[in-house]
């Protein structure tokens, strides 16, 4: 009963229909569930439309709730925007997950991959964020929910590219927490540490690191603090990870750490 009354809360502060960028499996599809079971109606997007229907199916019959299952690559936020503005509905709350991350050393990266991360991690988010915001201050509520990491609190060699477009997420969740408030929107950035998905079994080859959560618990989470402050960090171990690196540590005691965490990386 207590969920029940968290949940439909829930859905009448943010209103009926989210936006879930990055929805088709993993981290997002566990967002597109934990809004679903708030009874919130969905639009996913994401590049694969097979994986992205059989998402929307599966919410539809579990929950009983609309999806709208959109086929769009976030590096083309032109076209992200043409397809939002097509539907017959407004976006009353975001959920940015998709993101490009090489893994690598930085010499060994390509300028296509580069660009890719800059596109789909920063400038994305930053315009879709905008787009979708002027309507929520038009209906004064709404919430947006930027990806951030714990790899964005300091260099994270690597990751050197991933972790500064972390950096800016967290950044722009601040500020825009402070700033969109008085219209009634929530903003949070969400700091996670190691996420078990599917992706990061593989990179990882199924060692888990300290303070690992699953997706659920990382989307529950996430969503309980909406409207509670502008970061997030899922996980007590993750907490005091990010305070030990933050504010005890010199910074190159933090860069060092993080190069034990991610020098297996490849």
């Amino acid at each position: 009963m207590k969920d029940k009354i968290k949940y439909l809360r829930f859905k009448e502060k943010y209103g009926r229909t989210a936006l879930v960028a990055g929805g088709s499996d993993g981290l997002g599809a566990a967002f597109a569930e934990a809004l679903a079971r708030r009874n919130m109606n969905l639009v996913l997007m994401a590049r694969q439309k097979e994986r992205l229907e059989i998402t929307a199916d599966r919410l539809k019959e579990k929950y009983g709730v609309e999806v709208t299952a959109i086929a769009a690559d976030m590096k083309d936020i032109e076209d992200v925007k043409d397809k939002i503005a097509a539907l017959h509905f407004p976006i009353d709350l975001l959920v940015y997950n998709a993101a490009f991350a090489p893994i690598g050393l930085f010499e060994s990266t390509s300028e296509e991959h580069l660009s890719l991360a800059a596109t789909v991690n920063v400038k994305s988010p930053l315009l879709l964020s905008k787009a979708l915001s002027v309507q929520m201050i038009k209906n004064k509520r709404g919430g947006i929910v930027l990806m951030s990491s714990l790899s964005g609190s300091q260099g994270s060699p690597k990751l050197a590219a991933y972790s500064a477009t972390k950096a800016f997420n967290a950044i722009l969740a601040e500020a825009l927490w402070k700033e969109l408030k008085p219209h009634g929107i929530d903003v949070i950035g969400c700091c996670a540490g190691a996420i078990l998905t599917p992706g990061y079994q593989k990179a990882e080859k199924a060692k888990l690191a300290p303070g690992t959560l699953t997706a659920g618990q990382v989307a529950e989470i996430t969503l309980n603090a909406l409207g509670k402050g502008p970061v997030v960090v899922p996980g007590i171990v993750n907490k005091i990870g990010r305070f030990m690196l933050t504010r005890l540590l010199t910074r190159k005691a933090a860069i060092n750490i993080m190069l034990k965490n991610t020098e297996g990386l490849s």
